[in-house]
């Protein structure tokens, strides 16, 4: 378990701190979450269960739209005194929220004030520092994490005659044979996720001063080097020859021909299992995303997309007790099984991961352990992430550019001259920010 005291020792705790001798009320605590559809009902299973599992807290989920618009509503509420208590952040965000002064607990702080001993170590490699300080503290509680990885269309493979590929060197191989065969041979859903931040990660790339900017806001900007120019030139090539297939920003527009049966090979999150289990009609299988074997040094693990939970600061001991509960209930094996099996995002702990393996999960279900393994690869200088602010923005300007470069509209030179022109003032408005 990733904490060793056990959830009634914090509940009961939080109980005698939020009552009176006269009352026994269960302090209140609230989430705003982003999790709309199945995982939406999801997070409500997760916080009746916690509620049933005790009586001195009551947790209240609340959907407050996409990403974007449940951050904006946070940092809103948390400057008119009115915050949650816990708030999901995505990866984007990360350091909006962490850079505002005073909005967050860091959640180790918290358990650990809370009297649950913490050990970062009981965290999959790949989850333990993305929401962490640049010193290891982790901020945020990593809740649904995922990778992103490839999933094959083993039909198409079969008919094609040839293997899903390791390394983008082999793809270039096998694409010809699979357009022969009536393929889109490869299709991605997030050209910012997939194709910039974890290619850097995948090739152990540094993608930005100031240690990723994990060391601070002032003075950070965007590193583009040979490799990811050279990445986006031959994926340009591909599409002009067939070979690879693009379809706009929208996460949707690119992962339906997959579920279609139209694309070979589909770039998409681990998170995404589940659905496509319950959707295509057709046999698929997932592994590794591809990396190119002649970038020396790739080959590494890829660190987490998805969201974190945040303890907001400026509440009372009694629910930040609570706060701390929910969250060891939420870690603890079986909801963390329980939350992969359900979604396919991964289990952020060891234990859940070891209880998943030991239950036969991926005996029956093996393309659900991939993002798991792919997050366990061996890490390198710069796999653990990046924080930088106004990262929203930033990607916003690479989905901008990176879509002219597949439109013909502009070089891929170019483009990354645009996206590091662009995001190196967004990180300088963003650093200023955090120096008021």
């Amino acid at each position: 378990m990733a904490y060793r005291k056990t959830v009634a020792s914090l509940v009961a705790a939080a109980a005698l701190l939020g009552t009176s001798s006269a009352s026994y009320a269960a302090t209140d605590i609230t989430w705003w979450h982003a999790m709309g559809g199945k995982l939406g009902e999801v997070v409500v299973e997760i916080s009746n269960g916690y509620n049933g599992s005790q009586d001195a807290c009551q947790i209240t989920p609340v959907f407050k739209g996409t990403y974007e618009e449940t951050l904006t509503a946070g940092i809103a509420a948390f400057r008119a005194g009115e915050q949650p208590n816990i708030l999901q952040v995505f990866d984007a965000g990360a350091a909006t929220i962490i850079g505002a002064k005073g909005a967050v607990v860091p959640v180790e702080d918290l358990l650990n004030e809370s009297g649950a001993e913490f050990n970062i170590e009981d965290y999959i490699a790949g989850v333990r520092y993305f929401y962490a300080d640049s010193n290891g503290k982790m901020i945020g509680m990593p809740f649904n994490s995922s990778a992103p990885i490839l999933y094959i269309n083993d039909d198409a493979m079969k008919k094609a005659g040839v293997a899903a590929p390791k390394t983008y060197e082999e793809f270039e191989a096998i694409a010809p044979k699979l357009k022969e065969a009536g393929y889109v041979p490869l299709v991605q859903s997030h050209l910012p996720w997939e194709f910039v931040e974890n290619f850097k990660s995948r090739h152990n790339l540094q993608f930005a001063t100031n240690n990723n900017g994990y060391d601070g806001a002032e003075g950070t900007e965007l590193v583009f080097g040979e490799p990811i120019k050279n990445h986006f030139k031959a994926a340009k090539k591909w599409l002009d020859e067939g070979l690879f297939g693009y379809y706009g920003t929208g996460w949707g527009d690119n992962q339906t021909p997959f579920n279609e049966g139209k694309v070979a090979l589909w770039i998409g999150s681990s998170g995404s299992f589940g659905g496509i289990a319950d959707t295509v009609d057709f046999p698929f299988s997932a592994t590794y995303l591809p990396y190119w074997e002649a970038v020396e040094g790739a080959n590494k693990a890829s660190f987490i997309g998805g969201a974190a939970l945040f303890a907001m600061s400026g509440k009372p001991a009694e629910e930040n007790n609570c706060v701390a509960s929910f969250f060891e209930y939420l870690t603890s094996p079986e909801v963390q099984y329980m939350w992969h099996k359900e979604t396919g995002y991964v289990p952020v702990t060891e234990a859940a991961y070891e209880l998943a393996k030991k239950d036969g999960h991926y005996e029956r279900t093996p393309a659900a352990e991939v993002g798991i393994q792919q997050l366990s690869l061996e890490g390198g200088e710069w796999t653990k992430g990046y924080r930088m602010g106004f990262y929203v923005q930033i990607r916003d300007v690479m989905n901008r550019e990176l879509g002219k470069v597949f439109s013909g509209e502009t070089s891929v030179d170019d483009a990354f001259a645009t996206i590091k022109a662009d995001g190196d003032k967004l990180l300088e408005r963003f650093a200023k920010t955090t120096s008021n």
